[in-house]
């Protein structure tokens, strides 16, 4: 059974894939401008995001909203994203694969698993030792605002990758 503060919005885990496994963030500049644009998608959608990491070909989101603002935000977000990211690196055509996944998270416990699940990705992916050492994921409970608290971090010029 859901606890109290659940009930006051909907939990998703949501994930986009790279067509054909294509690496969809190149570099620093592809990642800041997704976080851009999801600090936008947060606001104008009416979100709150609990979580996210953005891996080489895909992302994962933990976000708290309506049910009908999860479709219109996410396409807002990637299809603004594919078209800022084929203008920047000189191509045309898809970038993300299949629609997006989205998971309905019905229990506390489960938002804990799934918040655990999505930082840990690329300490899975073998790419850090640990979900801290990955620069591009954060969670609320690290941050008032995990999109600003990463984009604070890599404005700096000696931010990694």
């Amino acid at each position: 059974m859901p606890r109290h503060h659940l009930a006051e919005g909907r939990f998703f885990h949501l994930y986009a894939r790279g067509v054909d496994s294509m690496v969809i963030f190149r570099d620093r500049e592809d990642r800041l401008e997704f976080l851009a644009l999801l600090a936008a998608a947060v606001d104008r959608h009416t979100w709150r995001c609990h979580a996210f990491c953005l891996m080489d070909t895909h992302v994962h989101l933990v976000v708290e909203a309506a049910l009908e603002r999860i479709s219109r935000g996410m396409h807002v977000l990637l299809g603004l994203y594919a078209r800022r990211f084929n203008v920047r690196h000189c191509r045309h055509g898809h970038v993300f694969g299949d629609r997006y996944g989205a998971r309905m998270i019905e229990s506390e416990d489960v938002l804990g698993i799934t918040i655990e699940y999505v930082l840990l990705n690329p300490v899975r992916a073998g790419m850090v030792a640990t979900s801290a050492d990955w620069p591009w994921c954060a969670a609320a409970h690290l941050a008032a605002s995990p999109t600003q608290a990463v984009a604070a971090r890599h404005a700096r010029p000696d931010a990694r990758r």
